[in-house]
């Protein structure tokens, strides 16, 4: 399967080097594709849970046994099941599993508010949950507002080895409410039992790679949550892109999986393209800066990649002091704007800790399963988010048409090609905004988000069309403003929204973070104006200050400027 699409203007081909324009794709499913590195490479660690790694084997056999415990629970080829799970073992046996049976994981944060996972449930039409103990509690609330026919819940201790298992039941899993099985609610091993019961060749379907796969939530282009279907296809494409951008081998390469299993990024990279390229994810089932920095030190992953709060948050922190991280062949920050600022303070951290390579930024939408565009591994432009992966068409477009512009020209990001979705649930009118026939013949995806491609083909992001400001007729770009705030020696974090204001449509606020241990004086603000100044055009300046502790975040770690707002 190859995707070379004709009429589609690809000024970046002479900047790839030696990473190839176009790639071949497989028909399996997902999970044909991770049972294809099991097959090669039985005994491999491809999975690595809290100092345990499981084998290929051992995960390809798992993956069975789930498949077949779904099967046996009613669960039929083409039906959603909501997997509300943390990055833990159980996660990846389910997802894999479902796609065995022909079933589509529908995959949500675990931190979820009771409400948010009922409308999740609604959204995707799930009667089947499956969980964590500690959540058992929220999911009895959730069922008084919306009926769950069969919810499995497991436990952490399931996937350890003892003496583990029995400190993890003592200390922590005690604590939690005790599981009630009244025929509705079944406990992972019994849920497991199950399946054993049922025999293999009766229940794998064929399953085309071209069908729905698995459903991940996102805001999308206006900011309401929606339901995005992903094909076997999109996963599959995105691992062997990534695979290929990463000039580096990939294969044995240990991929530390901080980001979460329900976050295109977390599922994407960190999980499905290590498991398809024969690599093995090192599940980090829960974030902290002390832990995740001592993960780094005792696993020596080859691979790293999170949103621009992690790193600098390991920028800010005394964790990595003095560590040897010569053993990093990728860096990858995604999920959010990566400032210049942020970009400079960890490259040159990576570069006093003998890494021999650079954090390269990458972009993408959950509506392309997550990157779709990363800097190349032999050229940088300062800004930019770099050039699209394999078989990637990107265009730029004046906004809400299809008219693609000049080089240097901003306008409404555009994209096409292996990753691109099926579509959203039960939203069809933005399904018809979002994925529009241009005059070349091909469904390109519309991303809601303002960006240039120069002449060499290298994409510039600007902003979310929405989030951009508008003042006195003027247009700013809060990442603009954010970018020159944080160049200040004194400023950790920034965030810029524009508040209502009855003259000028819109007045510019901004909010600051100050680096640790920097006092905050009326000097110092002034100082900070007076910077701005220097930078920033008269029109754009901020006329309201406000300085925090810390700003809010996001699921996945953004910064949450609707909050602000």
């Amino acid at each position: 399967m190859h995707f070379n699409l004709e009429n589609v203007k690809t000024p970046w081909l002479d900047s790839y080097g030696d990473v190839p324009f176009h790639l071949e794709y497989s028909d399996l499913s997902m999970s044909g594709a991770v049972l294809e590195s099991a097959r090669l490479d039985p005994d491999f660690p491809a999975l690595s849970f809290m100092g345990r790694n499981i084998s290929y084997q051992e995960t390809a056999r798992e993956i069975d046994r789930v498949a077949r415990a779904f099967y046996a629970l009613g669960v039929r080829p083409g039906q959603r099941v909501l997997i509300c799970l943390p990055n833990v073992p159980q996660a990846i046996y389910c997802l894999y599993g479902l796609n065995r049976i022909g079933a589509v994981a529908s995959m949500v944060h675990p931190l979820s508010a009771v409400a948010e996972i009922a409308f999740f449930l609604n959204e995707a039409d799930c009667d089947v949950a499956v969980t964590l103990d500690q959540f058992y509690a929220k999911f009895m609330d959730v069922r008084q507002q919306r009926s769950i026919g069969k919810l499995i819940v497991a436990r952490v201790s399931d996937e350890l080895p003892f003496p583990l298992s029995l400190g993890q039941k003592l200390l922590t899993e005690r604590k939690f409410p005790k599981v009630v099985q009244d025929g509705t609610t079944l406990l992972w091993r019994d849920f497991i039992s199950d399946g054993d019961r049922v025999a293999w060749q009766d229940i794998f379907p064929a399953k085309d790679p071209l069908t729905e796969a698995v459903v991940l939530f996102s805001g999308g282009t206006t900011g309401v949550t929606k339901g995005i279907m992903l094909s076997d296809l999109n996963f599959n494409a995105l691992a062997r892109q990534t695979e290929a951008m990463c000039h580096c081998e990939v294969r044995h390469g240990r991929m530390l999986a901080a980001m979460p299993v329900f976050h295109g990024f977390g599922l994407g990279v960190c999980i499905h393209t290590m498991l398809v390229c024969g690599g093995t994810s090192i599940l980090v089932p829960r974030f902290n800066v002390k832990s995740y920095a001592k993960l780094i030190r005792t696993t020596k992953p080859n691979f790293i990649a999170g949103v621009p709060t992690l790193f600098e948050a390991i920028t800010r922190n005394r964790y990595l002091d003095g560590a040897d991280l010569s053993f990093l062949r990728g860096v990858f920050s995604g999920g959010d704007s990566l400032s210049i600022e942020l970009k400079k303070k960890f490259d040159a951290f990576l570069a006093g800790h003998h890494a021999t390579i650079r954090v390269r930024e990458g972009y993408g939408t959950t509506e392309c399963v997550t990157a779709s565009c990363l800097t190349p591994y032999n050229k940088e432009k300062e800004g930019s988010i770099g050039l699209p992966y394999p078989d990637t068409y990107y265009k730029i477009c004046k906004v809400g048409t299809t008219e693609e512009v000049p080089y240097g020209e901003e306008g409404e990001i555009c994209l096409t090609g292996p990753s691109r979705m099926l579509g959203y649930i039960h939203h069809e009118e933005e399904n018809a905004q979002t994925l529009r026939l241009h005059e070349d013949g091909h469904v390109w995806l519309h991303t809601g988000d303002l960006g240039v491609m120069d002449a060499e083909g290298f994409i510039f992001f600007r902003q979310r069309i929405k989030r951009m400001i508008v003042t006195s007729g003027y247009n700013v770009y809060p990442s603009q403003l954010e970018n020159v705030l944080e160049g200040h020696p004194a400023v950790q974090r920034s965030c810029v929204i524009g508040v209502p204001d009855p003259y000028k449509m819109q007045r510019v606020k901004a909010f600051i973070v100050l680096r640790d241990g920097v006092e905050d004086t009326p000097e110092l603000r002034a100082d900070i104006e007076a910077h701005c100044r220097k930078h920033i055009a008269k029109y754009a300046l901020p006329s309201e200050w406000e300085y925090r502790d810390s700003l809010p975040t996001t699921l996945v770690g953004k910064v949450a400027y609707t909050q602000l707002k």
